[in-house]
């Protein structure tokens, strides 16, 4: 994409109709959510600890990209490799960076290859309506990878309610250090009956100065979806959406002074939903398709790993309204996971589920969730996977209880990496003969909502592991499989382990305020103390570089002139060395992005200063893997709506 003409392109979408500025109708801190059951449910009735953050926050805080902007919200631990959504690990809840699913609209986008990609989001951020954070056990509704919790992005075509109408536009660009060139834009559009949405994301630099390289990203993602409602109770939605993203790799899966990698990440998202809303009952077929293409080169002189990975899948669900406030929601799913790779062969897996979930209230302030499913892997057979949530609910507090199974089946870089390569001097290596993880999680919690602009939530939780997942290193003696390795190497292997303890207490504060004369506060603030307790000897990856203690917060202040807005977080966790001595990481660190904002024209039009890690901390989330220094940016934004 050629910069001049990709913004001149953004800047007339902005300016697609004259627009003002649309009313909230929905109460912040107690919205209408889906994600707990599938069922429209109000939050403080879920019996789960549920963020909700708006779409338009993305606009108006100092971030980047999707992975940036969950980086700083309550409890999400993003272990981040680069800058601009290069790739970035999520964690909820300690454990692995696999054990989050993230869904679109309903859809699952976790790749079938590894979890490294599951921060590849194909939505441009401003078709996004809402984000919902579910942490927990959540794998009775939505299967394999819901083990620390579920991210689920709804779009505004995808929300859009029959009747009613607006129209939103608006696009900015930025321009910095280091060759920083991003732009984003989009419109929404919606005359009752049929919604359009479409937007851009572009980030592109060079990038700040690496060991022998620079860290430089161009990444481009665009997404367009329609929704049209045929009767009044039959409605069709589609989405397509292409993401292409090239970054340099250095470090980011090795520790060896010879690796100066480079990766390109190309994916095509494809989504169709048919929905009929009845009386008692509203009835949706979903069906999705994601292709993603993998290209990493190790360093110059190396051939390039090549893999094609495929995700098709199927979800028919039916929510039923049984008498007065008792729903009954069901559904089958169907998934098929496939890869073609030079390095990890070809494969496929097919897995069906079956699942219900129920909705009732008991009195006038307890709520009562039980759900199952049913699930055929084709590796591992049958699973039945139970789930309760409880809720009581009086006045201003809100008391919540939860408890459920979750499962994981290996994704295929586990399972296979590094077996089709002839020699494999040190790294990473699959295991075929992995078994699916399981656990069990309970938690008890609390949410105080002061008033309608502030509620505090805390809570309590552990999760039970056997056979998790996770790489260890292990001597040439014992690797089960020795064709293609040598007794000199330096290897870990994928393996299951036999026991796992997290525990973990969390607190989360939002606050939202219309203070008068155009004046807004917006704030959240997150706090998670995490322990996790592992039967092996010696410290698997993943699970000894979680966070121990992590705080992160976001805050937005407006005025009718003036905008200020701050992300940061501070971090604790086991600090590591590589044995080559070219990273370590260490045990705390504190980060803080700040923005200024001035209104050029009422809150329609504005220029800004960024700054990005304003203490120019050096740090790394993952051995290896440097984050940038201080970056000093600017642009303008243009806002429009009806």
């Amino acid at each position: 994409m050629k910069h001049p003409r990709a913004i001149g392109f953004l800047l007339l979408f902005a300016f697609v109709q004259p627009m003002v500025q649309a009313q909230e109708k929905e109460p912040e801190l107690d919205p209408v959510t889906v994600t707990t059951s599938l069922t429209p449910q109000k939050l403080s009735h879920t019996g789960r600890n549920l963020v909700v953050v708006k779409g338009d926050r993305f606009e108006n805080l100092p971030v980047h990209s999707l992975d940036e902007l969950l980086r700083f919200l309550p409890g999400v631990e993003i272990q981040a490799r680069g800058p601009l959504g290069s790739q970035s690990d999520i964690v909820l809840r300690g454990g692995t960076f696999q054990q989050v699913l993230v869904i679109l609209d309903g859809m699952r986008l976790n790749d079938p290859n590894t979890g490294h990609f599951s921060a590849y989001i194909p939505i441009a951020p401003a078709e996004i309506d809402r984000i919902e954070i579910l942490k927990g056990a959540s794998s009775a509704i939505y299967g394999s990878e819901a083990v620390g919790g579920v991210i689920h992005i709804i779009t505004k075509t995808f929300a859009a309610k029959k009747g009613q109408k607006t129209s939103r536009a608006s696009a900015q660009v930025t321009g910095g250090e280091y060759d920083l060139l991003s732009a984003s834009a989009g419109g929404f559009f919606s005359n009752g009956q049929t919604s359009v949405s479409a937007g851009l994301l572009s980030n592109n630099t060079s990038g700040q100065p690496q060991r022998g390289t620079r860290g430089s990203v161009y990444s481009h993602t665009g997404s367009f979806s329609l929704s049209h409602y045929i009767t009044d109770n039959w409605s069709v939605k589609m989405r397509f959406a292409y993401d292409d993203r090239r970054f340099s790799a250095q470090n980011f899966y090795t520790n060896f002074t010879s690796d100066t990698a480079d990766e390109r990440i190309t994916g095509f998202w494809n989504q169709l939903a048919i929905v009929r809303q009845g009386k008692k009952d509203r009835l949706s077929l979903n069906i999705g398709y994601k292709s993603l293409d993998d290209k990493y080169r190790f360093n110059s002189r190396s051939v390039p790993n090549k893999s094609n990975s495929k995700l098709l899948q199927g979800l028919l669900t039916d929510e039923l309204s049984i008498k007065g406030s008792t729903s009954l929601t069901t559904g089958l799913q169907f998934i098929r996971k496939q890869i073609e790779s030079n390095d990890r062969g070809e494969h496929s897996i097919d897995q069906v589920a079956a699942f219900a979930s129920l909705n009732t209230q008991l009195g006038d302030a307890f709520f009562f969730s039980p759900a199952a499913r049913l699930e055929w892997n084709e590796r591992s057979g049958w699973e039945l996977i139970p789930q309760l949530n409880l809720s009581y609910r009086k006045n201003k507090l809100q008391l919540r209880a939860s408890g459920g199974k979750t499962i994981r089946d290996a994704d295929f870089t586990e399972r296979f990496n590094n077996y089709q390569k002839s020699f494999v001097a040190s790294g990473r290596i699959g295991n075929p003969d992995l078994e699916a993880e399981r656990s069990f999680s309970y938690e008890a919690g609390a949410d105080y909502f002061v008033n309608s602009k502030f509620k505090a939530s805390a809570g309590f939780f552990q999760r039970y592991h056997s056979r998790l997942i996770d790489y260890v290193p292990t001597p040439y003696a014992e690797m089960p499989r020795q064709e293609n390795l040598t007794p000199s190497g330096n290897y870990a292997l994928a393996r299951n382990i036999s026991k796992v303890t997290t525990t973990g207490m969390e607190a989360d504060l939002q606050y939202v305020n219309r203070l008068g004369n155009g004046h807004q506060l917006w704030a959240t603030l997150g706090l998670l103390w995490l322990d996790s307790e592992s039967s092996e000897t010696t410290p698997s990856f993943y699970i000894s570089s979680h966070a121990r203690f992590l705080t992160n917060f976001s805050l937005q202040y407006t005025t009718k002139r003036l905008a200020l807005s701050t992300t940061g977080l501070y971090k604790t966790r086991a600090p590591q060395t590589s044995s080559a001595a070219i990273a370590q990481v260490d045990r705390a660190y504190f980060v803080l992005n700040a923005r200024v904002e001035a209104f050029v024209w009422q809150q329609k039009l504005s220029v800004f200063a960024q700054a990005d890690n304003l203490f120019d901390k050096s740090y790394a989330d993952l051995l290896g893997a440097q984050m940038p220094g201080r970056w000093l940016m600017g642009g303008i934004k243009i806002s429009l709506s009806k």
